[in-house]
């Protein structure tokens, strides 16, 4: 989502904000914008746009925006329609063409409808429909000459969340930040520092980064860092080597960002799978083996696509650890009454482990009592790996592209190996199991290479699919959140609408839907359901409908007018829903591809969802 980078330097520090804003194109924004002190004129100057950061680079050297101290934004819009003047930085304390205050910030603000009439009442004039207007004019109004005590004063009012960086034209050599709820760290250079609300936006500046915690006021000069915990004392935060690689996003010989990523599966997954050897529950964290001894249940927290994960984790656990689980949609379940039990594991599946929603949630589940916490995550630094007991790192790497995809399967690689671990702790994991299982693991980069070898046809599918504004997925089992990860995909990036149903439940309603201009996507794996599978399809068939199907090798299902099939390579057993979703991604992609959509940034999404 939003995106912060800033910086307090003796050089002229515009290169490196603008820099990493690209590097962080990839959570997705409608504008921009940048702000620095310039020490010519002694004013602080800014640039705006409603275009990519490409255009702000233009717009920047056609003005000759430089200074050494600055703060630079991506915006995705929540308060306000995207427009130059909702776009970030805001000012405050204007006269004339001389503000005092320039300020960025990720998050929402709740209670910004009382604090904007509090400030108009004062005599502030506001330029933007945004919330983040109000914290520029809250900091302006209790500024007295020290930009800290400002920033300190005014985030003592906030509700909501948070992650902001301020600069003051009366202190040129200073950045001061805050966060709570939102994602910020610090960068630690050689005559200056950073701040960013992802490492990745400084790589290239220094490896140094220190995260900051909720509640956390920094202080960035050139050569310190001060940080105040919400409390207003003094406290040390480590700095940690990170190595952001920024060869990490480039595009290379591919058409899009989501076409590399699907093709990097397999890496991905082999990558995710690399240190293990033998199934254990310490795979996910000293101490994993009690906890996971004496659980009675599992609770799955997750949204979007992880939701997706966590359901089809809930058919493995179930089926081979014999655990109940329940899955729930993060940004759900903290707002409904629900039934604590401390027995229970507190699973989060997280690709950034900033997800607002989730987040709230497991810290909802602690409040309950339930602290045995473990989150599936793809960044090992990241808020949400902190917060919890236990954790599995996955290796998708940096996904650039929207619509996640390496990222969906390496968290069901780590899901089923937490089943496994899960099962050996509860004592319902053979030998014999465990090492058919983990063969069936290790061939699985193999597997997925040969999926997405299925390319070209898939292609020749999407050139239909391009013609229809509606599509239906079918899946039975394990495999129908795969069909809904499917419909997902469709939709984020082509515009298609489409939905996923369980095969059995097309009679008892989405069947009145179905006509020969009904493309209906299913995935047809050998299964104990396949042969109630093939009783649904027959239901499409005789309403006119046009079957698109994914069917392994030995189902016995042929091609025939209104019957499309691509058959999958073999039969991956539990594994399945795993290679059966690269399909999916792959007919969603080159359908966008087809109708000539931003398949990297969909329209009105975002990469990191940081706000409730």
């Amino acid at each position: 989502m939003c995106g912060i980078v800033g910086a307090v330097s003796s050089r002229d520090i515009v290169p490196v904000l603008l820099e990493g804003l690209k590097r962080l194109e990839y959570r997705g924004y409608d504008s921009c914008g940048v702000a620095v002190y310039d020490a010519d004129n002694g004013q602080l100057r800014r640039a705006r746009s409603t275009q990519r950061v490409a255009e702000l680079i233009d717009q920047v050297a056609v003005d000759g925006v430089t200074g050494f101290t600055g703060i630079a934004h991506t915006r995705w819009a929540t308060h306000g329609a995207p427009a130059t003047h909702n776009a970030h930085p805001h000012f405050s304390g204007t006269n004339g063409s001389d503000p005092r205050i320039a300020l960025v910030h990720n998050g929402i603000i709740e209670n910004h409808d009382e604090l904007r009439a509090l400030l108009i009442e004062r005599g502030y004039v506001f330029e933007s429909q945004t919330d983040t207007e109000v914290i520029a004019h809250l900091v302006h109004y209790h500024y007295e000459g020290d930009l800290l005590a400002a920033v300190q004063a005014s985030v003592r009012q906030l509700k909501g969340a948070y992650a902001i960086g301020v600069i003051c034209k009366d202190e040129p050599h200073r950045v001061v930040a805050a966060r709570d709820g939102s994602p910020l760290v610090v960068g630690i250079g050689t005559g200056e520092n950073f701040l960013a609300s992802d490492a990745l936006a400084l790589a290239g500046s220094t490896d140094q980064i220190i995260y900051l915690e909720d509640g956390d006021v920094v202080d960035l000069q050139i050569g310190n860092v001060w940080i105040t915990d919400a409390h207003g004392q003094a406290v040390e935060r480590q700095a940690q080597t990170v190595q952001a690689h920024s060869a990490a996003v480039e595009l290379g010989p591919y058409r899009h960002y989501m076409q590399k990523e699907i093709f990097e599966q397999p890496r991905a997954v082999a990558d995710t799978l690399d240190d293990v050897m033998s199934i254990m529950p310490e795979l996910f964290g000293d101490g994993a083996y009690g906890a996971f001894k004496q659980i009675d249940r599992i609770l799955i927290l997750a949204c979007g696509t992880s939701y997706y994960a966590g359901m089809t984790a809930k058919y493995w656990i179930e089926s081979i650890a014999r655990i109940p689980v329940s899955v729930e949609i993060a940004s759900e379940y903290r707002y409904r009454d629900s039934v604590p039990n401390p027995k229970t594991l507190v699973v989060t599946i997280s690709q950034s482990g900033e997800t607002a929603d989730t987040l709230a949630a497991l810290k909802h589940a602690q409040s309950l009592g339930m602290l045995e916490t473990l989150t599936i995550c793809n960044v090992s630094t990241s808020a949400m790996v902190r917060a919890c007991r236990y954790n599995f790192i996955t290796r998708a790497g940096v996904e650039v592209g929207v619509a996640s995809t390496k990222a969906f399967t390496t968290q069901l690689t780590a899901l089923f190996l937490l089943t496994l671990a899960v099962a050996q702790a509860q004592g319902r994991l053979s030998e014999e199991d465990e090492a058919m299982h983990v063969r069936a693991m290790r061939h699985l980069p193999v597997a997925i290479g040969a999926v997405v070898a299925l390319e070209p046809q898939i292609i020749a599918w999407s050139e239909q699919f391009a013609k229809h504004e509606n599509a239906l997925f079918l899946g039975r089992g394990m495999h129908f959140p795969i069909a809904m990860e499917g419909a997902l995909k469709l939709k984020e990036i082509s515009y298609i609408h489409a939905e996923a149903y369980p095969a059995g439940e097309l009679k008892h309603g989405p069947l009145a839907l179905v006509t020969d201009e009904m493309p209906v996507v299913t995935i047809a794996p050998n299964d104990a359901l396949l042969e109630k599978l093939k009783s649904n399809m027959q239901e499409v068939r005789a309403r006119g409908g046009q079957l698109y199907v994914f069917a392994d090798v030995d189902t016995r299902i042929q091609a025939e007018q209104g019957l499309h099939v691509i058959r999958m390579p073999e039969h991956y057993g539990y594994l399945s829903p795993i290679l059966h979703v690269i399909p999916l991604q792959l007919l969603a992609y080159h359908t966008a591809c087809a109708r000539g959509t931003d398949v990297d940034k969909p329209r009105n999404l975002a990469k990191s969802v940081t706000v409730e």
